[in-house]
């Protein structure tokens, strides 16, 4: 099958460039109050993207530089999701939902074979599931915490007829933390249906083989089931145990 890919150059920038105005005055006539931001982030994406793929043009062949992109990855994805949360020092402990999912799956399909040992393939792999990880932790933190402030009355009382803090602060604040699921639910349930995901585009724009393509989807899908909901469950429990707070 012969490749397909977008072509790089003029036509695409302007495109790309019309679509963020487009973006930009939709805001402004919604008054969505993130004009700027649009801007800024795709500014951002442009500066970043271009960098990685610099970077990973050099970092696929020294083996030692895998491990450190790796890192880099989880401490941004720590940051923005902790960031998220709470602007408290105990941001910091956002690293353990973003960085144990992600861990343990990536160790468990190299261990059986199934994800290749190739450098691009794991920092492929990783990078999809720290992006999961990170989003669904800064929504359950963020939900969490908003519904302990906003019911505090509740969690009280809740201590008062001699609950511990930890099932007072769960009983409240699960329930809205745990839509943090939703998202990557509709997508499963949806898939091939309403969205075609990013993988499986990517793959059939490279030229790749539709059955191919809807395989490694698969995959990647449930391993994002996986990952969110171990990054959803770990971040009530810290919420819950008071290790995360709000100031």
């Amino acid at each position: 099958m012969s490749s397909t890919l977008l072509p790089v150059g003029p036509a695409l920038g302007v495109a790309m460039a019309v679509l963020v105005v487009v973006a930009v005055a939709v805001s402004v006539a919604a008054r969505l109050g993130h004009d700027r931001a649009v801007v800024t982030a795709a500014l951002r994406a442009v500066v970043q993207l271009t960098g990685v793929a610099l970077v990973l043009a050099a970092v696929v062949e020294v083996e030692p530089l895998v491990a450190a992109f790796l890192l880099v990855m989880l401490a941004t994805a720590t940051v923005t999701a902790g960031r998220r949360m709470t602007r408290d020092r105990s941001w910091r402990w956002a690293a353990v939902p973003v960085a144990s999912g992600p861990l343990l799956v990536v160790t468990a399909l190299l261990a059986v074979g199934v994800l290749p040992t190739t450098p691009l393939a794991v920092i492929a792999v990783a990078g999809i599931l720290i992006g999961g990880a990170m989003t669904s932790a800064a929504l359950a933190g963020r939900r969490a915490l908003d519904e302990l402030a906003a019911r505090r009355g509740e969690v009280e009382a809740a201590l008062s007829v001699g609950l511990l803090p930890r099932d007072a602060a769960l009983e409240i604040g699960r329930p809205q933390a745990a839509t943090a699921l939703i998202p990557v639910l509709d997508q499963t349930r949806t898939v091939g249906l309403v969205v075609l995901p990013g993988a499986f585009v990517g793959m059939l724009i490279g030229g790749a083989d539709p059955i191919q393509a809807g395989a490694v989807q698969l995959f990647v899908l449930v391993a994002l089931l996986a990952i969110e909901a171990i990054a959803v469950a770990l971040t009530i429990e810290l919420v819950a145990r008071g290790v995360i707070v709000r100031p």
